[in-house]
């Protein structure tokens, strides 16, 4: 009947719609993942803040950029914090296939993706209270742990000036447009704005 016909076109219609927003939100999610990437790219970290030019030192990079977005999307409601799953989804999701590329089987990569993001939960857990504290000798200890400093040690300063960067960035993104980061635009900072990190570590680059 005519009531039945319109039930299930308005749940067609419904589903439709749900489909369409998340299609939606996957596009910003990736427009964020981008910025992430590009940000972590920049040679100043591995120049200037003696970050491991390797798989890992560049995973940690973007693990603490998509952190501090994920942290300013928190602030944005419900559509924040969908965006900022779907970021994190994303994130793991490119884990995921680097991790396969990399030759780790396939009866492995599940594990690991699990392991991993369980240790980037801890991390964000464990940074937050420092960007919001802008607690620099804190934040060098979770870096040199993260950074395994034991086997890639830092000149010095080198974790001080990733440690400001850090939060300074923290509260350039909190000043942000919100409306423009809920539509995938991240300004981010460049690095090395503060004037003690525009030169290089002590010792670093030296033979």
């Amino acid at each position: 009947n005519a009531d039945e016909s319109r039930g299930g076109s308005d749940w067609l219609g419904g589903l439709a719609a749900h489909f369409r927003r998340r299609r939606a939100r996957e596009a910003v999610a990736d427009a964020l993942y981008g910025a992430v990437v590009d940000q972590a790219r920049q040679p100043w970290f591995y120049t200037t803040c003696d970050v491991p030019d390797s798989r890992d030192g560049r995973l940690e990079l973007i693990y603490f950029h998509a952190i501090l977005v994920m942290r300013r999307l928190r602030v944005e409601g419900e559509a924040g914090r969908e965006l900022a799953q779907a970021l994190f989804d994303l994130l793991f999701l490119d884990v995921d296939r680097h991790l396969r590329e990399w030759g780790v089987g396939d009866l492995s990569v599940g594990k690991q993706v699990k392991r991993l993001a369980q240790s980037f939960y801890g991390r964000a857990a464990a940074v937050d209270p420092l960007l919001e504290l802008g607690d620099v000798p804190g934040l060098e200890l979770v870096l040199a742990r993260n950074l395994d400093r034991d086997r890639h040690p830092s000149s010095e300063g080198g974790d001080a000036r990733l440690a400001r960067y850090l939060i300074a960035q923290a509260r350039s993104l909190d000043g942000a447009d919100g409306t423009a980061l809920l539509r995938g635009s991240v300004p981010f900072a460049q690095p090395g704005a503060d004037p003690r990190d525009t030169e290089p570590a002590v010792g670093s680059g030296s033979g």
